[in-house]
């Protein structure tokens, strides 16, 4: 058994990286290693394994492993393998050494959360999540990257700060540290509740990740879809299993990104927002608190990093090769983007959960659990969420970055090492969806379930056969799917103009 702390091997490589930056092949083959030896190390980790030690007259579990880190760690591991790989054709021009020394704190960080004990070793992490991961959004150099950067790092030192209060306040009542169940009977639970919601996302708390994620680099963006939101799911999973208000709230993240998604015009925006929508059936699942219900939502949130994270590495490798994201301004990129375009169709119909791909097998699951917990209104809500997924995920990224209209690029398929990452992750949506029990055996709780039975088959059949028509009839009246340059307005357009105007009022004052 290792005693190695999984957040060690990370952090070790991050400090390495910098003097590699001469030799840009052993930096490769370095960084590659870098997740491996992390993901053995795991391996060695068995179930009860902890380290603890006393500060300041505190009990701190610095390292915690259960069936649940276990899983996520398992997961982290995976998800920096296949980003880091995305990333390797990084050159000096591209701020290579910045992104890949944050990735790696980044991952590192998130692996840190996961297997965290107490609150302190958790808010430790919980900001160095923050702090590495807006680096990644820097890295791109722009004015607006810049300025999102600071917003997102904002709400984030904001969710720390959040988290540490509820802490405090749980040591005081209850004279303990330990992170664990807590529910939702006391002060301390609801800031814990609101510090974890802001990281997943919840609604009006979401905008921070629709303002970042798609101002990222193409390669950052990948390594940021990957891991602070299943931090968030992790320690909802935690904290409050069987919370009844994350049912509601998983309900409404699933269903609200649709509308926003269908008429979003940069490609990368729309992923973002189907990334709440995912999240929303992980929150709900949570919420419901089943064994089934738990087992769906940690396994939708393995799968999500594999399908997401393939459209996102794909609209990434065509910002790489165009310089371009915005619907209305690509189009006929299967020419020459064949490989590209092929991939990205592979994630598409893995977030669509179509039969025989990843996502189905997750998320049937919740919606079986929303069931046998006589949820009949949820239910349907969550089978709309579903539908809308096929509508601006599944058909929309593909047809109007390779198909639609011919805009007239000519470019090529991006580098080698992008579309090995690429199908590593069109693999194993494959792979999972076809043998879920690859799956299902790293699973904290004892599955007993199985996808491939006649309902949910034919449940899931017949809502991608309405979508798909309903796509068709839209396309055919000319409503939908419209390529329309423009700017969608969201939450955070209200708060925006209510801080300045806050501003003004204030400065007034002081100056009067």
């Amino acid at each position: 058994m290792s005693s190695v702390p999984p957040f060690l091997i990370f952090f070790a490589g991050a400090l390495l990286v910098p003097f590699l930056r001469s030799v840009p092949k052993v930096r490769m083959a370095f960084l590659v290693l870098v997740p491996i030896l992390g993901a053995l190390n795991v391996w060695g980790i068995q179930e009860g394994y902890e380290v603890q030690y006393r500060l300041l007259g505190l009990t701190l579990t610095p390292v915690r492993a259960d069936s649940l880190g276990l899983l996520f760690g398992y997961l982290f591991h995976l998800g920096a393998f296949i980003s880091i790989i995305y990333s390797l054709h990084l050159g000096r021009g591209e701020n290579a050494t910045v992104q890949h020394t944050a990735a790696l704190v980044y991952a590192g960080s998130a692996l840190g959360a996961v297997f965290a004990g107490d609150f302190i070793t958790l808010f430790i992490f919980w900001e160095l999540l923050a702090i590495s991961s807006v680096f990644l959004i820097w890295a791109r150099g722009t004015r607006v990257a810049v300025r999102s950067g600071m917003r997102y790092l904002l709400v984030h030192v904001v969710s720390g700060v959040t988290l540490l209060a509820g802490a405090m306040v749980h040591w005081s009542e209850t004279g303990s540290l330990a992170f664990g169940e807590m529910g939702l009977g006391s002060l301390a639970g609801w800031l814990v509740f609101i510090a974890i919601g802001i990281k997943a996302a919840f609604p009006l708390l979401h905008s921070w990740l629709i303002d970042a994620y798609p101002e990222s680099t193409p390669t950052g963006t990948v390594f940021l879809s990957a891991f602070t939101t299943k931090v968030a799911v992790y320690a909802l999973a935690r904290a409050f299993p069987g919370a009844d208000p994350l049912i509601y709230i998983g309900a409404v993240m699933a269903c609200f990104p649709i509308f926003y998604a269908v008429i979003e015009n940069d490609l990368r925006r729309t992923l973002g927002y189907s990334m709440i929508n995912q999240i929303g059936f992980m929150v709900c699942g949570v919420g419901v608190g089943t064994t089934l219900a738990l087992n769906g939502a940690v396994a939708h949130a393995f799968n999500d990093v594999l399908f997401k994270g393939l459209l996102f590495m794909s609209m990434g490798a065509v910002m790489h090769m165009t310089g371009k994201t915005k619907a209305s301004e690509l189009g006929g990129l299967y020419k020459t983007m064949p490989w590209t375009a092929g991939l990205c169709i592979i994630g598409a119909l893995s977030i669509s959960a179509v039969p025989f791909f990843n996502a189905f097998v997750s998320k049937s699951m919740i919606m079986s659990a929303l069931l046998e917990e006589h949820l009949y209104w949820i239910w349907p809500v969550m089978l709309f969420a579903s539908a809308g997924v096929v509508e601006h995920a599944g058909i929309k990224i593909p047809y109007f970055a390779f198909f639609a209209h011919d805009s007239g690029i000519r470019t090529r398929e991006p580098p080698v090492n992008m579309l090995v990452a690429m199908g590593i992750g069109a693999a194993l949506c494959l792979a999972i969806g076809i043998r879920p029990g690859l799956l299902y055996g790293l699973l904290p709780w004892d599955v007993d379930y199985s996808a491939y039975d006649y309902t949910h088959m034919l449940t899931q059949l017949q809502l991608l056969c309405f979508a798909i028509a309903a796509v068709a009839a839209f396309h055919l009246w000319k409503i939908y799917p419209a390529e329309i340059p423009s700017v969608n307005l969201d939450a955070d357009w209200v708060y925006r103009r209510a801080a300045v105007r806050v501003t003004r009022f204030v400065g007034g004052a002081v100056g009067a």
